[in-house]
């Protein structure tokens, strides 16, 4: 239900308008003049109605029912809207109203949501109609709040759909989210950006850097254990990426050790889907297609991303032994396919990768 903390005109044309009411109507039902109610038409935010007046109104806001609301904040949002509103430097000044933060915060959960099901077009739709309402300047705590997180989700989406460097990248979204978030000084989120800032160094294979930056953050106190044991399992990735597969069966053991602790079994499920890829970096087949059964076989999160990333890893394995090498082919053909179904540009070149290197010079490893 809308909330106004503090009428202007505006405010008061769009109740007028949700209540589908003349202004002479209006004035009526409100017990004022009909000149008080045209002058708010006339100047909208840029008058202010008495504290009287103010009471008045949150009294006929209050009395409507549920259409009237939903009217009443439609209607609002629509006329203070940086589109409609491109010379009125009152409105667009203000900062959201506390119904606004209030649908922010619902339509970040549910970017959560679609991002956790590649939904990409829904989730930037719903990022977009927030990033480009408000800017960072016009924005109290709150909206601060609400705006970086917005940008830092932008990041993700970004990071997902294989964008990784540029001005419209993951890295420039988690780097002014990270801004905000220093600002606001909120250490965990700062520290949180930082994490997600080292994933983009190891996509963009400066794989040495990328380790060294898990390595602090893995230790960081501003992090959670949980982010903790992520960093360390991520350390083990970007070693095993740069060759140095044993060492980094030894870091992902403790990481995985550590999701076990905390009853994380996505998690866990993940790491054992890296174990298998560093054992198979390290000609070690049968560990590796026994740490990729137990990551198909655990986790509960069956997101098409997850699908991807655990087929290219076992079609990787069985690509690695010629006697499984066709049925490894067929496994990363379906992946790709649902890798590009859902624009998972990320996977799907590393996929192409994978096919490229297996039809190379040597051809596949013989067992």
């Amino acid at each position: 239900m809308a909330i106004v903390h503090h009428w202007t005109g505006l405010e008061a044309k769009a109740l007028r308008l949700a209540l589908r009411m003349s202004v002479r109507a209006f004035a009526e039902h409100l017990g004022l003049a009909v000149a008080t109610v045209s002058k708010w038409e006339s100047k909208l935010a840029d008058t202010e109605p008495r504290p009287d007046t103010q009471a008045i109104l949150d009294t006929a806001l209050g009395r409507a029912d549920a259409a009237v609301h939903l009217r009443f904040e439609t209607l609002l949002s629509e006329m203070t809207s940086p589109v409609q509103n491109a010379g009125r430097r009152r409105v667009t000044a203000s900062g959201p109203r506390t119904w606004e933060y209030e649908s922010w915060a619902d339509d970040l959960d549910r970017v959560v949501v679609a991002l956790s099901r590649q939904n990409f077009t829904f989730a930037d739709s719903l990022l977009t109609r927030w990033l480009s309402r408000f800017k960072a300047c016009e924005l109290d705590e709150k909206g601060l709040y609400l705006f970086a997180r917005s940008t830092a989700l932008l990041g993700d989406l970004k990071r997902d759909q294989g964008v990784v460097l540029g001005p419209l990248s993951a890295q420039h979204s988690y780097a002014g989210a990270r801004a905000v978030f220093t600002q606001l000084d909120i250490p965990r989120r700062v520290a949180q950006l930082d994490l997600s800032l080292a994933v983009v160094t190891e996509m963009s294979g400066k794989l040495e850097i990328a380790a060294r930056n898990y390595e602090t953050l893995a230790v960081d106190y501003r992090l959670s254990r949980r982010d903790r044991a992520r960093a360390r399992l991520w350390v083990g990735t970007a070693l095993s990426k740069d060759g140095q597969h044993d060492y980094a069966t030894r870091v992902m053991q403790a990481a995985t050790r550590d999701f076990e602790d905390l009853t994380e079994p996505d998690d866990w499920s993940v790491a054992h889907q890296k174990l298998a890829l560093a054992r198979r970096g390290a000609d070690d087949l049968t560990q590796a297609l026994h740490f990729i059964d137990i990551a198909r076989s655990s986790g509960t999160t069956d997101s098409p991303m997850q699908r991807v990333r655990l087929d290219t890893a076992h079609g990787h394995i069985l690509l690695s032994d010629a006697a499984t090498r066709d049925d490894g082919l067929l496994i990363l053909d379906q992946a790709a396919k649902v890798a590009a179904q859902y624009g998972l540009v990320h996977q799907l070149r590393s996929i192409e990768g994978i096919k490229a290197r297996s039809e190379g010079p040597t051809g596949p490893r013989q067992r």
